[in-house]
């Protein structure tokens, strides 16, 4: 079977592990810091503030900039998720309002999120679905539009766990002045095992999180002969040297993985575009994706399912659509364009591992049909 997904570990991770743990010194530390001013350099931004997972990232990100208050503040967020994005809304006491999904995209329709901004929008979180950079230009005069309605203009948090490695007009996510929250799961471009970070806009921003992630206390103060005052308290969730060494071992090569899957989905682009019942989501030229996954549109999507099971190639829609949970039931509204592409996306193996030979026997499964 050609797996969906795959761990891409670097080689020399398991010494770079060892030596940490042989080190003594195995929490939030010096590697943990290294790590941080590795990725600020790559992503050309060096607010960051790395976490234990990116749901961490994401509800930390939340507590930061839309929690308290009234118990009416809304988060505006997409249905089409891993549900990991949206439970952190509802961690921090915040009502989800859905925003419909573009077809074309499976990013969230910036029409519907327009139209749904209102005095009571706390926060708004758009997910780079598969890696495609939602277009962020559109939704900074979005935000420019509220500001004049509403006199505020309210905090974006972009969820990239997908999207490592992906550009917007030529500069990577993270560095367009919204709040961007990184995944380094086990089956990210960029695995440290499990782990996160934020990457933020401002130095304040970047000081508050790097101090909440560990209860609200500095990690360089002297506790135990000068215990420091907690302004703010915090959480538990940074990152351990443990995990920072997998990341700094795996960082150079996230490079070529990323490169491979863009490669893989160039391919496909080409050999699958005008295949009967398949339908390609939007290529524009002002953005890169990373391809972590190749999303489809397809008609008889259990068929096609079950010609590719049987021809040993594994694929799935990934992710369900997070608003028909019993736990959300609330929040229900008229989404049509999710409701138009919900049960036609699926995924196809599209990662480093994918050899010449598989791609090709998947093209030709695919197109010979279902």
């Amino acid at each position: 079977m050609i797996p969906l997904f795959k761990v891409p570990m670097s080689e020399s991770a398991p010494a770079a592990v060892a030596e940490v743990v042989g080190s003594g010194q195995i929490g939030q530390g010096a590697k943990v810091a290294e790590f941080e001013r590795a990725l600020g350099e790559r992503i050309g931004n060096p607010r960051v503030a790395t976490v234990n997972s990116g749901t961490s990232g994401l509800h930390l990100a939340l507590h930061m900039v839309a929690a308290g208050g009234d118990d009416d503040g809304e988060v505006l967020s997409t249905p089409l998720t891993m549900e990991a994005t949206n439970w952190t809304i509802l961690a921090n006491r915040l009502r989800i309002k859905w925003v419909d999904v573009d077809p074309a995209t499976l990013n969230v329709d910036l029409d519907d999120l327009a139209r749904k901004i209102s005095p009571r929008t706390r926060a708004i979180v758009v997910v780079h679905f598969s890696g495609y950079p939602v277009d962020l230009g559109r939704l900074a005069k979005i935000l420019d539009d509220a500001e004049a309605a509403f006199g505020f203009r309210p905090v974006v948090i972009e969820d990239c766990a997908h999207a490592w490695g992906a550009t917007y007009q030529g500069r990577r996510l993270g560095t367009h002045g919204n709040v961007a929250v990184f995944s380094f799961q086990a089956i990210k471009h960029l695995t440290c095992g499990d782990g996160g970070a934020l990457v933020l806009p401002d130095d304040e921003l970047h000081h508050r999180a790097t101090l909440l992630r560990w209860f609200g206390i500095s990690r360089a103060a002297d506790r135990l002969r000068n215990p420091p005052d907690v302004a703010e308290w915090g959480y538990k969730f940074h990152m351990t040297d443990i995990n920072a060494a997998i990341g700094l071992a795996n960082l150079e090569w996230a490079e070529e993985v990323v490169a491979r899957h863009r490669a893989h989905a160039a391919h496909y682009d080409r050999e699958l575009a005008g295949v009967p019942g398949l339908e390609l989501t939007e290529r524009a030229q002002d953005r890169e994706s990373s391809f972590w996954i190749y999303p489809i549109k397809v008609e008889d999507r259990a068929g096609f399912m079950k010609r590719m099971d049987e021809a040993q190639i594994m694929v799935s829609n990934v992710h369900e659509r997070n608003d028909t949970h019993t736990c959300v039931r609330r929040y229900a509204t008229l989404l049509p364009g999710l409701d138009s592409v919900a049960e036609r996306v699926v995924c196809l193996p599209v990662g480093w591992w994918v050899t010449e030979e598989q791609r090709a026997h998947i093209v030709e499964t695919v197109r010979r049909g279902w």
